[in-house]
Protein backbone atom coordinates (compact mmCIF):
# COMPACT_ATOMS: atom_id res chain seq x y z
CA UNK A 1 0.00 0.00 0.00
CA UNK A 2 1.41 2.99 -0.67
CA UNK A 3 2.12 5.70 1.90
CA UNK A 4 4.16 9.09 3.03
CA UNK A 5 7.20 6.78 3.84
CA UNK A 6 7.73 4.68 1.41
CA UNK A 7 6.60 6.80 -1.79
CA UNK A 8 8.28 10.17 -2.43
CA UNK A 9 5.70 12.59 -1.22
CA UNK A 10 3.48 15.47 -1.16
CA UNK A 11 1.16 18.51 -0.02
CA UNK A 12 0.54 21.92 -1.06
CA UNK A 13 2.01 23.76 -3.87
CA UNK A 14 1.48 27.76 -3.65
CA UNK A 15 0.98 29.99 -6.00
CA UNK A 16 2.57 30.44 -9.03
CA UNK A 17 2.99 28.49 -11.81
CA UNK A 18 1.38 25.40 -9.58
CA UNK A 19 -1.35 26.69 -7.51
CA UNK A 20 -2.27 23.88 -5.85
CA UNK A 21 -3.38 23.73 -2.22
CA UNK A 22 -3.94 19.93 -0.72
CA UNK A 23 -3.49 20.74 3.21
CA UNK A 24 -3.73 17.32 4.81
CA UNK A 25 -2.78 15.97 7.78
CA UNK A 26 0.70 13.87 7.54
CA UNK A 27 0.49 10.10 6.73
CA UNK A 28 -3.42 10.08 5.20
CA UNK A 29 -2.80 11.11 1.57
CA UNK A 30 -5.80 13.30 0.75
CA UNK A 31 -8.74 11.95 -1.72
CA UNK A 32 -10.23 14.91 -4.22
CA UNK A 33 -13.48 14.98 -4.92
CA UNK A 34 -15.37 16.58 -7.67
CA UNK A 35 -16.24 15.82 -11.67
CA UNK A 36 -14.08 16.12 -14.98
CA UNK A 37 -13.65 13.28 -17.17
CA UNK A 38 -10.22 10.64 -15.93
CA UNK A 39 -9.10 8.86 -18.77
CA UNK A 40 -10.19 5.74 -17.41
CA UNK A 41 -7.72 2.13 -17.17
CA UNK A 42 -8.43 -0.43 -19.59
CA UNK A 43 -8.13 -3.76 -18.46
CA UNK A 44 -4.84 -6.00 -19.58
CA UNK A 45 -5.57 -8.96 -21.04
CA UNK A 46 -4.29 -12.00 -19.15
CA UNK A 47 -0.87 -13.78 -20.38
CA UNK A 48 -0.42 -16.08 -22.56
CA UNK A 49 -0.54 -19.64 -20.30
CA UNK A 50 3.59 -20.15 -20.92
CA UNK A 51 4.56 -16.69 -20.00
CA UNK A 52 2.35 -17.04 -17.15
CA UNK A 53 3.78 -20.07 -15.99
CA UNK A 54 7.39 -18.50 -15.81
CA UNK A 55 6.06 -15.68 -13.69
CA UNK A 56 4.66 -17.79 -11.42
CA UNK A 57 7.97 -20.41 -11.37
CA UNK A 58 9.87 -16.94 -10.83
CA UNK A 59 7.70 -15.60 -7.64
CA UNK A 60 7.90 -19.44 -6.42
CA UNK A 61 11.84 -19.59 -6.67
CA UNK A 62 11.21 -16.00 -5.26
CA UNK A 63 9.62 -17.11 -1.89
CA UNK A 64 11.60 -20.08 -1.81
CA UNK A 65 14.82 -17.70 -0.91
CA UNK A 66 13.85 -14.91 0.10
CA UNK A 67 14.29 -15.54 3.92
CA UNK A 68 17.57 -17.11 3.39
CA UNK A 69 18.93 -13.95 1.19
CA UNK A 70 17.04 -11.81 3.44
CA UNK A 71 15.73 -10.38 -0.02
CA UNK A 72 12.05 -8.60 -0.76
CA UNK A 73 10.57 -6.43 -3.40
CA UNK A 74 11.70 -3.37 -2.30
CA UNK A 75 15.54 -4.62 -2.99
CA UNK A 76 15.18 -6.31 -6.44
CA UNK A 77 13.42 -3.01 -7.18
CA UNK A 78 16.21 -0.89 -6.41
CA UNK A 79 18.51 -3.49 -8.11
CA UNK A 80 16.82 -2.97 -10.93
CA UNK A 81 16.10 0.93 -10.41
CA UNK A 82 12.08 0.26 -10.79
CA UNK A 83 9.15 0.54 -8.72
CA UNK A 84 8.40 -2.46 -5.75
CA UNK A 85 4.77 -2.61 -7.99
CA UNK A 86 6.47 -3.04 -11.11
CA UNK A 87 8.48 -6.15 -9.46
CA UNK A 88 5.29 -7.64 -8.29
CA UNK A 89 3.49 -7.46 -11.95
CA UNK A 90 5.90 -9.20 -13.23
CA UNK A 91 6.15 -12.04 -10.24
CA UNK A 92 2.35 -12.20 -10.14
CA UNK A 93 1.50 -12.63 -14.29
CA UNK A 94 0.48 -8.82 -14.54
CA UNK A 95 3.18 -8.38 -17.27
CA UNK A 96 5.64 -10.73 -18.75
CA UNK A 97 8.94 -11.71 -17.52
CA UNK A 98 11.61 -9.71 -19.78
CA UNK A 99 15.81 -10.49 -20.37
CA UNK A 100 16.18 -7.76 -18.06
CA UNK A 101 14.05 -8.75 -14.82
CA UNK A 102 15.26 -12.21 -15.56
CA UNK A 103 18.89 -11.73 -15.29
CA UNK A 104 18.81 -9.22 -12.41
CA UNK A 105 16.63 -11.45 -10.67
CA UNK A 106 18.88 -14.83 -11.29
CA UNK A 107 21.70 -12.83 -10.01
CA UNK A 108 19.54 -11.76 -6.81
CA UNK A 109 19.01 -15.57 -5.98
CA UNK A 110 21.48 -17.11 -7.32
CA UNK A 111 20.04 -19.79 -9.72
CA UNK A 112 20.31 -19.72 -13.60
CA UNK A 113 17.46 -17.74 -15.50
CA UNK A 114 16.39 -21.52 -16.89
CA UNK A 115 15.03 -22.50 -13.58
CA UNK A 116 11.97 -20.50 -13.90
CA UNK A 117 12.84 -19.65 -17.46
CA UNK A 118 14.43 -21.77 -20.31
CA UNK A 119 13.00 -19.68 -23.37
CA UNK A 120 14.82 -16.40 -21.77
CA UNK A 121 17.77 -18.29 -20.98
CA UNK A 122 18.35 -18.90 -24.20
CA UNK A 123 17.27 -16.02 -25.54
CA UNK A 124 20.61 -14.75 -23.29
CA UNK A 125 22.31 -17.58 -24.38
CA UNK A 126 21.95 -16.37 -28.05
CA UNK A 127 22.51 -12.60 -27.24
CA UNK A 128 25.99 -14.03 -25.93
CA UNK A 129 26.86 -15.90 -28.38
CA UNK A 130 26.53 -13.09 -30.99
CA UNK A 131 28.06 -10.84 -29.42
CA UNK A 132 31.81 -9.66 -30.07
CA UNK A 133 32.96 -8.02 -26.66
CA UNK A 134 35.98 -6.38 -28.25
CA UNK A 135 34.19 -4.96 -30.61
CA UNK A 136 31.49 -3.64 -28.47
CA UNK A 137 31.24 0.12 -29.00
CA UNK A 138 28.37 2.78 -28.39
CA UNK A 139 25.89 3.13 -30.81
CA UNK A 140 25.77 6.16 -32.50
CA UNK A 141 22.75 7.88 -31.93
CA UNK A 142 20.67 10.08 -34.80
CA UNK A 143 21.00 13.69 -34.40
CA UNK A 144 17.84 15.43 -33.82
CA UNK A 145 17.06 18.84 -34.25
CA UNK A 146 16.09 21.14 -31.52
CA UNK A 147 12.69 23.09 -31.66
CA UNK A 148 11.86 25.73 -29.57
CA UNK A 149 8.38 25.72 -27.56
CA UNK A 150 7.07 28.78 -25.57
CA UNK A 151 7.18 28.92 -21.67
CA UNK A 152 3.77 29.08 -20.49
CA UNK A 153 1.88 30.00 -17.68
CA UNK A 154 -0.20 26.89 -15.47
CA UNK A 155 -3.58 28.76 -16.01
CA UNK A 156 -2.79 28.70 -20.17
CA UNK A 157 -1.79 25.03 -19.41
CA UNK A 158 -4.46 24.52 -17.50
CA UNK A 159 -6.88 25.45 -20.18
CA UNK A 160 -5.30 23.53 -22.52
CA UNK A 161 -3.75 26.00 -24.97
CA UNK A 162 -3.65 25.22 -28.73
CA UNK A 163 -0.78 24.00 -30.78
CA UNK A 164 2.64 26.20 -31.32
CA UNK A 165 1.97 27.06 -34.66
CA UNK A 166 -1.32 28.82 -33.33
CA UNK A 167 -0.21 30.04 -30.07
CA UNK A 168 -2.04 33.52 -29.67
CA UNK A 169 0.31 36.69 -30.33
CA UNK A 170 1.75 37.10 -27.05
CA UNK A 171 1.35 34.60 -25.16
CA UNK A 172 4.56 33.83 -24.30
CA UNK A 173 7.84 35.86 -24.29
CA UNK A 174 10.45 33.44 -23.90
CA UNK A 175 10.83 30.72 -26.06
CA UNK A 176 12.94 27.84 -24.96
CA UNK A 177 14.69 24.61 -27.22
CA UNK A 178 15.05 20.86 -26.88
CA UNK A 179 15.52 18.06 -28.97
CA UNK A 180 13.23 16.26 -27.13
CA UNK A 181 9.85 15.61 -29.09
CA UNK A 182 6.79 17.36 -27.69
CA UNK A 183 4.39 17.01 -30.46
CA UNK A 184 2.85 20.09 -32.24
CA UNK A 185 0.94 21.32 -28.75
CA UNK A 186 4.60 21.05 -26.84
CA UNK A 187 5.48 23.36 -24.10
CA UNK A 188 7.31 24.73 -21.67
CA UNK A 189 6.75 25.65 -17.36
CA UNK A 190 8.32 26.65 -14.97
CA UNK A 191 8.50 24.38 -11.48
CA UNK A 192 7.01 26.66 -8.39
CA UNK A 193 7.76 25.71 -4.69
CA UNK A 194 9.54 22.83 -3.03
CA UNK A 195 6.87 19.89 -3.49
CA UNK A 196 9.38 18.45 -6.53
CA UNK A 197 12.53 19.34 -4.65
CA UNK A 198 14.59 16.17 -3.75
CA UNK A 199 17.75 15.25 -2.09
CA UNK A 200 18.56 13.02 -4.35
CA UNK A 201 17.50 12.63 -8.28
CA UNK A 202 15.71 13.33 -9.88
CA UNK A 203 15.00 16.55 -8.39
CA UNK A 204 12.98 19.64 -10.16
CA UNK A 205 13.75 22.54 -8.11
CA UNK A 206 11.63 25.93 -7.94
CA UNK A 207 12.24 27.48 -11.33
CA UNK A 208 13.27 24.49 -13.06
CA UNK A 209 11.85 24.78 -17.00
CA UNK A 210 10.54 21.63 -17.93
CA UNK A 211 8.92 20.95 -20.90
CA UNK A 212 5.34 18.99 -21.63
CA UNK A 213 4.17 17.35 -24.29
CA UNK A 214 0.57 17.21 -24.22
CA UNK A 215 -0.87 14.93 -26.50
CA UNK A 216 0.00 11.53 -27.24
CA UNK A 217 1.77 10.30 -24.12
CA UNK A 218 1.38 6.57 -22.29
CA UNK A 219 0.30 6.88 -18.50
CA UNK A 220 3.85 5.10 -16.95
CA UNK A 221 4.31 4.49 -13.49
CA UNK A 222 7.02 6.58 -11.88
CA UNK A 223 7.10 9.17 -14.83
CA UNK A 224 5.97 12.75 -13.94
CA UNK A 225 2.75 14.21 -15.46
CA UNK A 226 1.05 17.63 -15.46
CA UNK A 227 -2.75 17.28 -13.68
CA UNK A 228 -5.26 19.61 -13.62
CA UNK A 229 -8.68 18.99 -11.38
CA UNK A 230 -11.74 20.79 -13.41
CA UNK A 231 -13.77 21.62 -10.00
CA UNK A 232 -10.50 23.56 -8.70
CA UNK A 233 -9.00 24.97 -11.41
CA UNK A 234 -5.92 23.33 -9.61
CA UNK A 235 -3.03 22.34 -11.95
CA UNK A 236 0.00 20.79 -10.59
CA UNK A 237 3.35 18.79 -11.58
CA UNK A 238 3.33 15.27 -10.05
CA UNK A 239 5.04 11.83 -9.82
CA UNK A 240 2.66 9.46 -11.10
CA UNK A 241 2.50 6.41 -9.23
CA UNK A 242 0.39 3.22 -9.53
CA UNK A 243 0.46 0.80 -6.69
CA UNK A 244 -2.02 -1.92 -6.34
CA UNK A 245 -4.60 -0.72 -8.51
CA UNK A 246 -4.45 3.03 -6.99
CA UNK A 247 -2.91 5.96 -8.76
CA UNK A 248 -1.62 8.47 -7.17
CA UNK A 249 -0.20 12.31 -7.61
CA UNK A 250 3.33 11.99 -5.81
CA UNK A 251 5.69 14.74 -4.91
CA UNK A 252 9.43 13.89 -4.49
CA UNK A 253 9.55 15.99 -1.09
CA UNK A 254 8.79 13.76 2.04
CA UNK A 255 7.51 16.98 3.73
CA UNK A 256 4.42 16.49 1.18
CA UNK A 257 1.90 14.14 0.63
CA UNK A 258 0.55 12.05 -1.87
CA UNK A 259 -2.80 12.25 -3.28
CA UNK A 260 -5.43 9.68 -5.13
CA UNK A 261 -5.91 10.54 -8.47
CA UNK A 262 -9.10 10.24 -8.80
CA UNK A 263 -12.19 10.89 -11.46
CA UNK A 264 -11.67 14.92 -10.06
CA UNK A 265 -8.26 14.88 -12.06
CA UNK A 266 -6.75 14.45 -15.34
CA UNK A 267 -3.62 14.48 -16.95
CA UNK A 268 -2.99 16.22 -19.29
CA UNK A 269 0.80 16.05 -20.35
CA UNK A 270 3.90 14.43 -19.59
CA UNK A 271 7.38 16.02 -18.69
CA UNK A 272 9.59 14.60 -21.53
CA UNK A 273 12.65 17.07 -20.79
CA UNK A 274 13.73 19.70 -18.06
CA UNK A 275 16.11 22.28 -17.72
CA UNK A 276 19.17 22.52 -14.81
CA UNK A 277 19.11 25.97 -13.22
CA UNK A 278 21.94 28.18 -11.82
CA UNK A 279 24.57 26.78 -13.90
Amino acid sequence: MLTASNLICKQNDTAGIVTVSYDNPAGKPKKLTSGLSFVPMTKKNPLDPVLLAECQAANELYLSKKNELKLNKRKIADALGVSPAAVAHYLSGVNALNVNFASALAKLLGEPVEKFSPRLAAVIADLSATTDNSNVRPMPQPHREAREYPLISWVDAGRGVQSSASYPTGIADVWLSSTENAGPKGYWLEVKGTSMTSHSTPTFPEGTPILIRPEGFDLVSGKFYVAYNAETEETTFKQYVLDTGVAYLVPLNPSYQPVVLDESWEIIGRAIDAKITGM
